[in-house]
């Protein structure tokens, strides 16, 4: 099998791609990530702002509205502004640094596939200290740090260590800390320790975000390239994460073939999430794709009828969430359904 096939006849082998890139992608004795430069690279050009931090950083804009013909998008804004004691408000900035490796190929992430394989002409190994001092050499830096990918959870030590460079600068109250997970393995509970995992779980200015990849096994395949059984184990990690008490919520895309029967699978996929617990939909955010840059050498014709199966998707959700929940519910923030 080669490493990342091109085609779904092929499956990744995740466990054996996942360790080879942890590999890859931290020192454990300096405590240093590899981290993404983006100077040069395809995702450099839809980039609002030019990269930060040496190059090794670029400012996200979070914007509340994702357009007419979708559903808003309150991730992290909400989150950061009731972290902050803000009122609500429509966007927020983010300085954001980016893993350099992830163990999934979706077709259509806005990272080139060329900057998630650890390479090292686009990236280079900071400490959380390093990347502190990029950050705080701004003028007016962002109120939030965003730890993405990639796949940040293949080094989960990253969290953990940025949490502690900011303690130990004193900055716990005035930086707010998110970060990505497509739950796609358990190296969280792997690699840290009971006490470490509780610590994450408590720092009170962090919350997290898990992607479910699809609405079923075939979508989930078609997305990833992953093995379709893994489809399952995405909701067991994701109630792994909500036991261990973080602060949790879910982005989803509904990038599906055109002719699925969206009436029938999104309502299984929504019992299987309220298995979870009952009220864990209302935390969840359909993530519309765009087509962004790094997109224009991988799209096909199934890929464009992927995308298009998306607004079809979209409607589905939004009349099946109605059904399940009251209006009281559907008008309460996502910071205020408790599911903990």
């Amino acid at each position: 099998m080669r490493e990342f096939p091109e085609n779904n006849n092929m499956y990744i082998n995740t466990d054996k791609i996942s360790k080879q890139l942890r590999e890859k992608a931290i020192k454990i004795n300096s405590q240093s990530i590899l981290i993404t430069n983006f100077n040069g690279s395809n995702q450099e050009k839809d980039i609002t702002e030019h990269p930060n931090c040496k190059g090794f950083g670029r400012v996200r804009h979070f914007k509340l509205n994702a357009g007419e013909d979708w559903v808003p998008n309150p991730l992290p804004i909400l989150p950061a502004a009731k972290a902050f004691g803000l009122n609500a408000v429509s966007e927020i900035r983010a300085q954001v640094f980016q893993s350099s490796v992830c163990n999934w190929r979706c077709w259509y992430c806005f990272v080139d596939h060329s900057l998630l394989k650890g390479n090292l002409d686009h990236a280079s190994f900071l400490t959380c200290d390093e990347m502190l001092d990029l950050y705080l050499s701004q003028d007016n830096p962002p109120l939030v740090l965003d730890l993405t990918g990639g796949q940040p959870d293949l080094t989960p030590e990253w969290v953990l260590w940025m949490m502690q460079a900011i303690l130990k600068r004193g900055l716990e109250k005035k930086i707010y800390l998110w970060s990505d997970d497509n739950l796609s393995n358990d190296y969280l509970r792997i690699h840290l320790t009971e006490e470490q995992i509780s610590f994450m779980a408590a720092y009170k200015m962090y919350s997290r975000v898990c992607c479910f990849k699809g609405i079923d096994e075939q979508s989930f395949s078609l997305n990833t390239n992953a093995n379709p059984k893994l489809f399952d184990n995405q909701f067991m990690l994701c109630k792994r994460l909500l036991d261990f008490g973080f602060d949790l919520y879910c982005y989803l895309t509904l990038v599906s073939p055109s002719k699925t029967d969206f009436k029938t699978t999104i309502p299984n996929f929504l019992d299987k999430i309220q298995k979870i617990h009952e009220l864990l939909p209302l935390r969840i955010v359909p993530l519309r794709v765009f087509k962004f840059t790094p997109l224009e050498g991988r799209m096909n014709k199934i890929n464009n009828d992927l995308f298009e199966g998306q607004l079809k998707a979209i409607n589905v959700w939004t009349t099946e969430i109605q059904k399940r929940f009251s209006s009281k519910l559907l008008n309460t923030p996502i910071t205020e359904i408790i599911i903990n």
